[in-house]
């Protein structure tokens, strides 16, 4: 959630984004008043806080739980919804990155445990091509993106996150979505929330 000027100067909370206040109409006590946060505790300076707490999840689980309960084996036997899940094929399926690089983020992932793409079958392999073209057709129709990062990480030390499953990445990438975030905050910002963005392109995927 970006850190409006707008929200803040109303009381925004960074953690909620509901309005600060003591009161006024939409408060359980009506006769409080919205309280102005360049009045409250701390330094006000020019700068603008964009705040991710999502990736928490990421980061206070680390590597361990990851290892001995996989996220691509788990997905599958879940709702659409609850998975991220846009659409299941017959040996592979496609989901959305729960920590995006940019909106719209898709992983196709086997539904069998394989590590690497040379234990793949010849039937996955075909299909996960095949998710894989869809997706970017997918993608460019609903988010106009104007190309495309694919790839796989093979092993941990090549930069898997889940390196004991294969997952193949699609990241739609734009002429505008380059910025400092990434490069000296080690954030991105991410205009739509996940659940959007999947039932979005899962009603576009049937079309």
């Amino acid at each position: 959630m970006t850190s409006d000027p707008d929200a803040a100067a109303a009381g925004s909370s960074p953690v909620t984004g509901a309005t600060s206040a003591v009161g006024g109409s939409g408060s359980a006590n009506p006769d409080a008043e919205l309280v102005d946060a360049m009045t409250m505790g701390g330094v006000p300076d020019e700068f603008q806080r964009l705040w991710t707490p999502h990736r928490m999840a990421y980061i206070s689980a680390g590597r361990e739980p990851m290892e001995k309960n996989c996220p691509f084996c788990a997905a599958p036997d879940k709702s659409d919804e609850d998975g991220l899940i846009v659409a299941r094929g017959r040996t592979a399926y496609v989901l959305l990155n729960l920590f995006p690089y940019n909106s719209g983020h898709l992983l196709v992932c086997p539904y069998r445990h394989i590590a690497t793409y040379d234990q793949a079958t010849d039937e996955e392999v075909a299909e996960i091509g095949a998710l894989t073209q869809r997706g970017m057709r997918v993608l460019r129709a609903v988010s106009r993106c104007d190309g495309f990062n694919l790839g796989m990480n093979q092993g941990a030390i090549a930069g898997a996150g889940v390196d004991a499953h294969l997952h193949q990445h699609i990241v739609p990438r734009w002429a505008s979505d380059a910025n400092f975030f990434p490069i000296i905050a080690k954030t991105k910002a991410l205009p739509q929330m996940l659940g959007d963005v999947r039932r979005t392109v899962a009603e576009a995927w049937g079309n």
